[in-house]
């Protein structure tokens, strides 16, 4: 062609090969779009009719209107395609040129085939042209195939390529290619096939198992599957043509379709279509329930008992039950009469309400101190269920039901006999004979008469009605033991405790609602007042605790000391933050606050190894001395009572009295003595103590001498009533030892604390640090700044990046804000801290 000779001449061998693939790519476009354009409506109906059959719709349809569709879609084919043939024009190569040619600038396919008509033989005028073919090669140079554009919407007004389209999607998405073949089952018999006998079914797992349900039919010959299954079959065409046989279920009654697997074995159906299926069981091993460790007693009194259970699928439901162990209790006193009958007690374990119940570990806690079984041996039954019913194997345990410890010897008393009076209700009488007895002198036994008066009317009530009690008597009785047992417990320090929760309450609302400087002054006030109380009535009880406990504590952090000026330090910095409108830093300080005050040991002073330490560690041993020789002397009081509830000799008229004539019982005397050499060893302690004790030998009255002066006059007043067999005598006077001894521990404390803040001032009026830099940090683990406030004056974070790693600090804070299982309190408080900054 003229055409490609002109081409050969201007192009090199690479433009012209770039030439004629883009040509020869268009070219195939315009084919397909030529196509395309009159054959549309063909591939609409063959996409139309192979989506519908994939999705089973000609299963719905009578035989005779499956025939009148093929008929309607062979027909319809035939004119789409007579249709499109008419209109089909397949491209020229002049229409190829012309297309690529268009998408050029100065169309330089048709300039460099184009001659010109005048010139010839002129010099200039064909150096013109030869510069103006060079112009258009290079134009050429960016040549490239045209994609086709077929463009059917005027041709097709109604969409129906689109829903055409769409309908075979839904097929590949929805259906399969196997109902589509079920056209090719038309025939001679296709008759006999619509009507004939045929069947469907399913096996749903229960929802415990996870699993989807199968399709019968996809199903092998033996497969396997969870006790519990559903089987739903139905089966369709003339009755009885198919019967079912099963053994899975256990019911002979065959004529059911729809049944549960709760045993291997076979299912049949028997017919045409039938086929046999061999069933087996997937292994479903029952939960494993087990306690860990000793069961603890928290602070409050609460018990806690850590366990573990798991299961293959999933733990449903678990419980702790906690019975009565009698054959290990002493049988003396009032637990010589065998127990009432009382129901156990049931602790529901609480699950996770979301996530895997495959494996649990957790801690059940609950307060039962003031349940009959508290103080008491008790069996420990933990038992676990799972969806399918099956019943874990019961973790076994024995343990000391915790219960509330009390320190006041009164209070101690009262308990013990609460505890007798609800083990046996004929315990009555004895119950109200050593309640009277232990609260002779009420004007040295009760700070407040209104609580002896209450302790009388329930005295009272137990002799009133002894051997008569009713069970709601009986509850009523043991209540107001146990309230009075806790004011005398308790006393002043519940109220201060009560006053420091609200001021914290009320501080922790202030910073929610924004308030302003004079109320966060206000409220700060009130705060810093609620604590000193507290810590004054803490004061008093400090040391009670000791090493003496029956079972491990949790809470509290051994060895762990915070002073009241580290307190003070700290609620000046929480001030100081909500002033400047940080008030998440500030909750998290007031959360610290009050974990401090709850379960740290609190102290006056802090230093170590000093005289004052040394005599504080030294009264503390004295006390918890005291305090064990108060309960042994209670015990010998005891035992002067019979396990019937007699007395072995006659208290005075109103039961007040004391032992009449003072005589010991036959038998007693070598006990007695034994507890009037301790009571005499204890104030030879004490004697040597105080001369170690700076101070201790003071006469001042207000003052840590005259606290252990009186110390020492009680401890011999009860070594002398001890001598003589005043057991009453001789608890009034102990429970006066350990009072004045309380009392000068809080004196000593005191003393200690005033000592080092003067050496502190001491020190910064020089301007220099001393001591340990451990001992000095604040109870966050930080150096004291140089200021003299809490905290520290170092930059919390140093560096050249410092703004990348407060960047990676808010992208953590935000991802763990948006984590749903972690709780709800924790990501209150990393939202405040987004809201901040």
């Amino acid at each position: 062609m003229e055409f490609d000779r002109q081409l050969r001449d201007s192009l090199d061998q690479s433009l012209a090969r770039r030439l004629r693939l883009a040509l020869s790519l268009t070219g195939a476009g315009l084919v397909f779009e030529r196509f395309g354009t009159a054959f549309w409506p063909l591939f609409s109906l063959i996409a139309f009719t192979l989506g519908i059959s994939m999705l089973g719709v000609q299963d719905a349809l009578p035989l005779w209107g499956l025939w009148l569709c093929v008929a309607g879609f062979a027909l319809t084919s035939l004119w789409a395609l007579i249709h499109g043939l008419r209109r089909l024009h397949l491209p020229s190569a002049s229409e190829t040129m012309s297309r690529v040619d268009a998408d050029l600038p100065g169309r330089p396919l048709q300039a460099l085939c184009d001659t010109p008509l005048i010139g010839a033989g002129d010099a200039a005028s064909e150096a013109i042209w030869r510069a103006h073919r060079r112009r258009m090669v290079e134009r050429l140079r960016d040549v490239h195939a045209i994609a086709p554009m077929l463009r059917l919407s005027s041709a097709d007004p109604f969409a129906l390529r689109l829903i055409a389209l769409t309908t075979l999607a839904m097929g590949l998405v929805f259906g399969s290619f196997e109902k589509a073949g079920s056209l090719g089952d038309l025939g001679e018999d296709g008759s006999e096939i619509a009507i004939g006998p045929t069947w469907e079914g399913w096996v749903r797992p229960p929802a415990y198992a996870g699993k989807p349900t199968l399709y019968l039919g996809d199903l092998d010959a033996e497969f396997e599957v969870p006790k519990g299954s559903d089987v739903t079959l139905r089966f369709y065409g003339e009755g009885g043509a198919l019967t079912l046989r099963e053994t899975v279920s256990g019911d002979d009654n065959m004529s059911l379709h729809d049944f549960m697997i709760r045993q291997a074995g076979e299912i049949e159906i028997d017919g045409p279509t039938g086929r046999l299926w061999d069933v087996a069981l997937q292994p479903d091993q029952p939960p494993i329930a087990e306690l860990i460790g000793p069961m603890t007693r928290a602070p409050s009194g609460e018990a806690r008992q850590e366990f573990r259970l798991r299961d293959d699928f999933g733990v449903t439901r678990a419980e702790l039950t906690i019975s009565r162990d009698p054959e290990v209790v002493e049988k003396r006193y009032g637990f010589a009469l065998p127990p009432e009958p009382r129901e156990a007690v049931t602790l529901p374990v609480i699950l996770p309400q979301t996530g895997d119940r495959v494996e649990i570990e957790g801690m059940i806690a609950e307060n039962l101190a003031e349940h009959p079984f508290a103080g008491l041996p008790v069996k420990l039954s933990l038992t676990a269920w799972d969806a399918a019913g099956q019943e874990s194997a019961a973790a076994l345990g024995q343990t000391i039901l915790p219960t509330r410890r009390f320190f006041d010897p009164l209070a101690a008393a009262i308990v013990d006999q609460r505890r007798e009076l609800l083990w046996n209700r004929e315990n009555a009488a004895r119950t109200a004979q050593v309640l009277r007895a232990v609260s002779v002198n009420p004007t040295e036994m009760f700070d407040e008469m209104a609580t002896y008066f209450r302790l009388r009317e329930a005295i009272g009530q137990i002799e009133g009605r002894a051997g008569r009690l009713s069970d709601e008597q009986l509850d009523t009785i043991a209540t107001n033991l146990w309230d009075i047992a806790l004011e005398l417990e308790d006393g002043q320090l519940k109220e201060a405790l009560a006053r420091l929760h609200r001021a914290q309450e009320r501080l922790s609302q202030a910073m929610r609602d924004g308030a302003t400087p004079e109320e966060i002054e206000r409220l700060m006030q009130e705060l810093r007042e609620a604590t000193r109380d507290y810590m004054q009535q803490l004061a008093e009880q400090q040391g009670e605790d000791g090493d003496d406990t029956d079972m491990p504590d949790q809470g509290q952090d051994q060895g762990q000391q915070i002073t009241q000026d580290q307190l003070q330090q700290l609620m000046d910095r929480i001030q100081e933050l909500m002033e400047q409108g940080r008030m998440a830093e500030a909750q998290q300080l007031m959360d610290m606050l009050a974990e401090m005050l709850e379960n740290m040991r609190v102290t006056k002073g802090e230093g170590q190894g000093g005289q004052g330490q040394q005599g504080m560690q030294g009264l503390q041993d004295m006390l918890r001395d005291q305090q064990q020789l108060n309960d042994d002397t209670f015990s010998d009081l005891q035992e002067q009572f019979g396990g019937d509830g007699q007395p072995e000799e006659q208290l005075g008229e109103g039961g007040e009295g004391q032992q009449q004539g003072g005589q010991q019982q036959p038998g007693d005397g070598q006990n007695e003595q034994s507890l009037s050499e301790r009571q005499q060893a204890l104030r030879d302690q004490l004697q040597r103590q105080r001369g170690s004790i700076p101070g201790g030998q003071g006469e001042g009255e207000d003052g840590v001498g005259g606290a252990l002066e009186r110390a020492d006059r009680a401890m011999e007043e009860a070594e002398g009533a001890l001598r003589e067999g005043d057991l009453n005598g001789a608890l009034g006077r102990q429970a006066e030892a350990m009072e004045a001894l309380r009392e000068g521990m809080r004196r000593l404390g005191e003393q200690e604390a005033q000592n080092q803040q003067n050496q502190d001032g001491q020190q910064g009026e020089a301007g220099g640090q001393s001591g340990n830099d451990a001992a000095r940090r604040d109870p966050l683990g930080r150096k004291p700044g140089d200021a003299g406030r809490f905290g520290s004056d170092d930059e919390f974070y140093e560096g050249e990046d410092v703004y990348r790693r407060a960047e990676e600090l808010l992208d953590e804070i935000r991802r763990r804000s948006g984590e749903q299982q972690r709780q709800a309190e924790e990501r209150d408080y990393l939202n405040r801290l987004l809201d901040q900054f």
